[in-house]
């Protein structure tokens, strides 16, 4: 083995040999926890990526595509309850097209119903099945959207007939999954909706419904938009506005608002055709006809007498008989308006405020009242309620309240500190740690320095006396002639060391030899 090897196991060694037990025990566990992290960090380097292949598989569909990538060799994952397959992204695509050709996913949905069906079947059958791939069609599109896992849609289609005098309105419902977290706003609830109820001949938006996993009515048949939420939503934001103002006049936490609001459940439509004559425009049609009579004889008419033979009207003068008809046809202003109210709007709301007595001891209520009238939007010809009233609040919850948040804080200030000392003292702990490590190196440093000055002392002391010991042999050299100043000189500590180290040469030169030798080799 080579020098500059064994020099440096040897000094490695020596060195691990200085160290004591708390060092060598430190030296151990960093290394331990080197190597775990080298291990993590290649372990996490060298593993692939992995991409889904295929998401919202059934059981029989997962359980075949999982035999496939085993018999293929493929390393693959199972994510989302096992129905999602994950696969190395550099052979997604070939296993997309490998598994395709295989027949795998097996499941038919949406519009592929439609390639199997044959010549002979019903017309009952191709309705149902028609009426399933639009329902997986639409399902398909609507798990599109951001937020939503899976979906179902359930359509009512009534039957075609030309006996009824009134078709009834097909109806769907929706059923819609959401991911972990995530939430439909109303937006989202109603480009559900539209896109239901346009994908449906003779479909409104009305008769479209939507719930999802937790329960909850997203939208309701007959409303048209998003339900459930509305009326409340109305409600909160005509509190709000009313909140606001109220803390701005009497201070946060001073006033009480309640909003009762009545909605319209009913589409009506109101047609009203209002006449107003046309001034200065010339008549559209006058006629005018006149009858003129001159003369005497029997008139037509008269008194009948017996057997009804009419009396004559003897002595009957001549007489005269004028009549004169005119008719003017004017024109005439028309105006047809038709109105069609949709269901959802206010029909009836009642705000009532409580003020608190203290706060508002010098407010006017008659101007505290018009002021929130205008704030909510109130319209007496509806029939709105507006009261305001001034009441000493009870304010024990709220202090209560105040002293729990005090002495939420206060333990939180306590566990804060707990947490600093606690840091405080690890700290403390892990410097002390470090000192007295570093001092043991300085220590031991130290204690190499003073033993290679040593060695120079034995080696000066053993030129002083004229003995060099190399290896093994050792030979005698006559001793200089010391000058008098040396001599008249009285011994110090240094010469008594000398003195020491020389002896110890003289009793044992081997051991002597053999450590000078490595100290010279750790110098160079």
């Amino acid at each position: 083995m080579p020098a500059a090897v064994t020099g440096f196991f040897g000094r490695l060694k020596k060195t691990w040999d200085e160290f004591s037990l708390p060092q060598r025990t430190l030296v151990i566990l960093g290394l331990a926890v080197l190597a775990l992290g080298v291990a993590a960090l290649v372990t996490w380097t060298s593993r692939p990526t992995l991409s889904p292949v295929f998401t919202n598989l059934s059981a029989e569909d997962a359980s075949a595509v999982v035999d496939q990538l085993e018999a293929e060799g493929v390393t693959y994952e199972l994510a989302a309850g096992g129905s999602t397959v994950l696969v190395p992204a550099e052979q997604l695509y070939d296993l997309r097209i490998s598994l395709a050709a295989s027949g795998l996913p097996t499941s038919q949905d949406g519009y592929s119903l439609l390639d199997d069906m044959s010549m002979t079947s019903s017309d009952f059958q191709q309705q149902v099945t028609y009426q399933r791939a639009l329902e997986g069609e639409l399902a398909r599109t609507i798990e599109s959207i951001n937020g939503v896992n899976t979906s179902t849609v359930h359509l009512a289609l009534p039957e075609e007939s030309v006996f009824v005098d009134r078709a009834v309105d097909p109806t769907a419902s929706v059923f819609v999954q959401l991911e972990t977290g995530a939430t439909m706003d109303n937006n989202a609830v109603q480009a559900v909706v539209n896109l239901v109820s346009s994908s449906v001949p003779h479909m409104e938006p009305t008769g479209v419904s939507v719930i999802d996993a937790e329960g909850s009515v997203l939208t309701a048949t007959g409303a048209g938009g998003p339900g459930g939420g509305g009326d409340s939503d109305y409600e909160d934001g005509v509190r709000g506005a009313v909140q606001a103002m109220l803390d701005q006049v009497v201070g946060p936490g001073n006033a009480v608002v309640a909003v009762q609001a009545e909605f319209s459940r009913d589409a009506t439509e109101r047609v009203t055709e209002t006449f107003t004559p046309a001034e200065g425009a010339p008549p559209l049609s006058e006629s005018t006809s006149t009858e003129e009579y001159t003369g005497g004889g029997q008139v037509v008419g008269g008194v009948l007498g017996p057997d009804n033979i009419a009396v004559p009207n003897e002595g009957a003068e001549d007489g005269t008989y004028t009549r004169e008809d005119s008719v003017l046809n004017n024109p005439v202003n028309k105006v047809t308006e038709q109105t069609t109210i949709n269901p959802g709007g206010v029909s009836r709301q009642s705000v009532s405020v409580i003020v608190d007595a203290q706060a508002g001891a010098g407010i006017d209520l008659l101007t505290l009242e018009r002021m929130v009238t205008a704030a909510a939007g109130i319209d007496a010809e509806r029939g709105d309620v507006v009261e305001v009233s001034r009441m000493a609040f009870d304010s024990s919850a709220a202090e209560a309240a105040e002293e729990a948040l005090t002495a939420a804080e206060e333990a939180a200030e306590a566990e804060r500190e707990a947490a600093l000392l606690r840091q405080l003292i690890i700290a403390a702990v892990a410097l002390v740690v470090v000192l007295v490590i570093a001092v043991m190196v300085r220590r031991a440093r130290r204690e190499r320095r003073e033993e290679i000055d040593l060695a120079e002392l034995r080696l000066l002391e053993a030129e002083s006396f004229g003995e060099l010991t190399t290896g093994d042999e050792t030979m005698a050299l006559d001793a200089p002639p010391v000058p008098a100043a040396l001599a008249a000189r009285q011994p110090t500590a240094a010469d008594d060391a000398r003195a020491e180290i020389a002896a110890l040469a003289t009793a044992d030169p081997a051991v002597v030899a053999k450590q000078l030798r490595e100290w010279l080799a750790v110098r160079r």
